[in-house]
């Protein structure tokens, strides 16, 4: 196995530097092999290879993991349920890959790299396959849209209700959402921002810098009594429930939804366990999520609220980036630690729990984008 992981990672960085070239080509020769593959994506491709690429080299880098190996690839079955995709389709993208690597690669290229990408391409699919076999759930659900309020420009929480089947997810686990009537066949992740409950009812937390695709539809153009998709819940950001340590909560903007929803589950529980939430933004105007998380404090005495801004003088609370603010408070060396926000702001936290001699396997982070 270790022969075999190496022989993956070598190869990777013939290709790393050209991932456009070779999702290109990925694309291109998988639609040549299947012209009916076109009609399961969007109509812009723009992002698209990107995501599925990154999910392929994901699952070959975890080879070295059997556990982890096999938990990821059939929860990306059971996600890829969405996109109708089935065992034939599964051959022609390995088909494809395979020729998007070769001709990528160039002459760096050898049979030992083309033998090792086949076999991890046969259980990536096999796993894939089974986990969407053995899952008796629908590939996606329809929601209808209850609630959408606006805070500032870019950023809303809405809810949805799940229609016709129980859907069931945990908090802290994300899922993919669509917006059929603006953008469909695209889709994206979002972290559902409250506990499971019988109303069969889900929150998101998103926020659009820019144009945003589905984050721009759900912000500025969905509207309560509308109908969105909701796929199945993945992620490993969920509680333990075994553990008796107290625990420590991070969240930077809208990475805020996961840690809402870890406390909402922890009120319905928890009596021994001291949380402490440290929520992070640039401006108070930005910390939207501010007087819920207050409320709940008023409610459970276990319960701690540390706001921060970076860029607001007059703000009066803690200034910094949260991460620095965390360090403030520490050592964390006892705790649960759970981190959810941009790539940045996560990797800057992770570097001050390791300074702490946090044990890796007690934190557990949500980012949004790339770490």
């Amino acid at each position: 196995m270790d022969d075999f992981a190496r022989l993956l990672k070598e190869s990777w960085t013939l290709v790393e530097e050209h991932r456009e070239r070779l999702s290109d080509h990925f694309y291109a020769r998988l639609f040549l092999l299947d012209p009916g593959l076109r009609n399961l994506f969007p109509v812009q491709m723009t992002g698209q290879g990107d995501r599925i690429l990154e999910a392929i080299v994901t699952a070959s880098q975890t080879v070295g993991d059997p556990e982890s190996f096999d938990e990821y690839l059939r929860a990306l079955g059971r996600d890829h349920r969405k996109f109708h995709v089935d065992a034939a389709h599964y051959a022609t993208m390995g088909v494809a890959l395979l020729d998007a690597l070769r001709s990528t690669a160039g002459d760096g290229w050898n049979l030992e790299y083309d033998q090792a990408w086949r076999d991890a391409y046969a259980a990536i699919s096999e796993k894939m396959l089974a986990g969407a076999a053995a899952d008796e759930n629908p590939p996606y659900w329809h929601a209808e849209v209850l609630t959408h309020q606006r805070h500032g420009s870019d950023t809303a929480v809405l809810t949805c209700r799940a229609l016709q089947h129980p859907l069931p997810w945990k908090a802290g686990q994300y899922v993919s959402v669509e917006v059929p009537r603006h953008l469909p066949r695209v889709w994206r992740t979002y972290s559902v921002a409250n506990a499971p409950n019988d109303d069969n009812v889900l929150e998101f937390h998103v926020r659009t810098p820019g144009a945003g695709w589905v984050s721009g539809a759900l912000v500025r153009r969905v509207k309560p009594g509308d109908l969105i998709r909701v796929a199945a819940p993945m992620g490993s950001m969920t509680l333990d429930r075994s553990s008796d340590r107290d625990i420590l909560c991070v969240a930077g903007g809208v990475g805020l939804a996961p840690i809402k929803a870890l406390v909402e589950e922890l009120a319905s529980y928890n009596r021994t366990r001291w949380v402490h939430v440290f929520y992070g933004a640039r401006t108070e105007a930005d910390l939207y999520g501010l007087a819920a998380l207050r409320e709940l404090v008023a409610q459970h005495p276990w319960l701690s609220v540390t706001p921060a801004c970076s860029e607001d003088p007059d703000f009066d609370g803690e200034l910094g980036d949260i991460s620095e603010v965390v360090s403030r408070y520490g050592p964390w060396t006892t705790h649960d630690c759970y981190v959810s926000g941009s790539a940045p702001m996560v990797r800057a936290t992770l570097r001050v729990l390791a300074a702490d001699d946090v044990p890796p396997e007690r934190t557990r982070y949500d980012t949004f984008g790339s770490i």
